[in-house]
């Protein structure tokens, strides 16, 4: 899976925030808030074909943070990512 590449990541005061643009000519724009973990975890991401495991591995390389923890941490995300229709497949 791959992140959109038409999602942009702004980091407004101490927030991270996603905006999703709308379609048609309705502003139906959405925005996302992530935490500084989250997203470091995008920028880390962004334009590179991506498994949980990857993941794992930005969480426990970056991070103090064991492999369990950090799967645990990692399926949470993906799982928000692909719900929020944030990721392609």
């Amino acid at each position: 899976m791959r992140l959109r590449t038409d999602l942009t990541l702004r980091k407004l005061g101490d927030e991270y925030l996603i905006v999703d643009p709308g379609q048609d000519m309705i502003d139906m724009s959405k925005v996302y808030t992530l935490n500084d973990t989250a997203a470091q975890v995008w920028q880390a991401l962004q334009g590179k074909e991506f498994e949980l495991d990857t993941v794992v591995e930005i969480l426990t390389s970056h991070f103090e943070v064991n492999k369990e923890i950090a799967t645990q941490d990692a399926s949470v995300l993906v799982e928000e990512l692909d719900k929020q229709g944030l990721v392609c497949k």
